[in-house]
């Protein structure tokens, strides 16, 4: 086993025709550090300026493509996040026609985060939120004739925004193409489950994979395995939960985001942009019930331990 520094090299696409940037073979480790999904255009902004221009071309600098040695396609790569530091900063986004409720949010908003103590961050006088970091997008490059933007997912992986990819979970990614071609990026502190804005805590950051390469067996998307419950110190305090009752899963979960918006403003008085916000980095979307048609159930969960009044 070795370890390797991963050279600042960063592409935008998924395509097998980008230059491998390091080579690797299984279990070795990675250390690396990553800007955040806007390419550090907004690590100058303050709270209140006026919204800047933004480079779109630049949106999702990620890290890679890694080869890793004797990989195949048919064979499934273990990435083990052993550390994740966010690198004293971050912002949250919503912008016009994106997100959850693009017809309920029509002007954008920004609100940065100060991530310097490593721990925890604020918002406003209304939560103290816990960093649980994790990497937005991981996958092996996919066999594609042309080449993919970053986002959406797919059965590969990729942008996948799922927040327990935390340090301490085993991921398994399926191989798509020879060396696995691994690539990663979009770095978040904190994140809800539904990521409703369309941003969580966006924030660069640094951090040590170990990667290992299974042969002999096949998955069809990626899976994961925790190294325990998900959200030791959030969950302590219990949660208020809204619910969206429907016929469309979509349709149900907007519900429950715009009552549980209605009820975030009221109680913590704060502005619907804010509630959205933050909704975005600690309410959970879950899907309660599937069976009783023609109706579903999405419930949106608020944990109360980061609300701090």
């Amino acid at each position: 086993m070795a370890h390797h520094e991963v050279p600042d090299i960063y592409n935008r696409l998924w395509t097998p025709q980008h230059e491998p940037v390091l080579g690797i073979r299984s279990g070795d480790t990675i250390s690396f550090d990553v800007l955040d999904a806007g390419d550090g255009q907004l690590e100058h902004y303050r709270n209140g300026d006026p919204i800047p221009d933004r480079d779109a071309s630049r949106s999702y600098p990620l890290r890679g493509p890694i080869m890793v040695d004797g990989a195949e396609p048919g064979d499934v790569l273990e990435v083990e996040p052993l550390e994740f530091s966010p690198l004293g900063w971050g912002f949250t986004a919503s912008r016009p026609g994106a997100g959850l409720l693009p017809d309920d949010f029509t002007d954008p908003f920004i609100y940065k985060w100060d991530l310097s103590n490593g721990r925890t961050t604020e918002f406003l006088d209304v939560a103290t939120i816990p960093l649980r970091p994790f990497l937005g997008v991981l996958a092996c490059t996919p066999a594609t004739a042309e080449p993919l933007p970053v986002m959406p997912p797919g059965n590969f992986g990729g942008n996948m925004d799922i927040r327990d990819l935390v340090v301490g979970t085993k991921i398994f990614l399926p191989v798509g193409l020879p060396g696995a071609r691994l690539m990663f990026g979009d770095p978040h502190a904190a994140q809800g489950d539904g990521e409703v804005c369309v941003t969580a805590i966006e924030a660069p950051l640094s951090g040590t994979l170990k990667v290992t390469l299974h042969k002999g067996r096949s998955i069809p998307s990626p899976q994961f395995q925790t190294s325990g419950p998900l959200r030791l110190g959030i969950e302590d305090q219990g949660y208020y939960a809204t619910t969206g009752v429907g016929p469309d899963l979509l349709e149900a979960a907007r519900a429950a985001l715009r009552h549980m918006i209605d009820h975030m403003c009221f109680t913590y008085k704060i502005e619907p942009h804010e509630a959205y916000i933050l909704s975005s980095v600690v309410v959970d979307l879950k899907i309660s019930e599937v069976v009783d048609t023609p109706n579903w159930i999405v419930t949106a969960y608020l944990p109360l331990s980061v609300m701090n009044r």
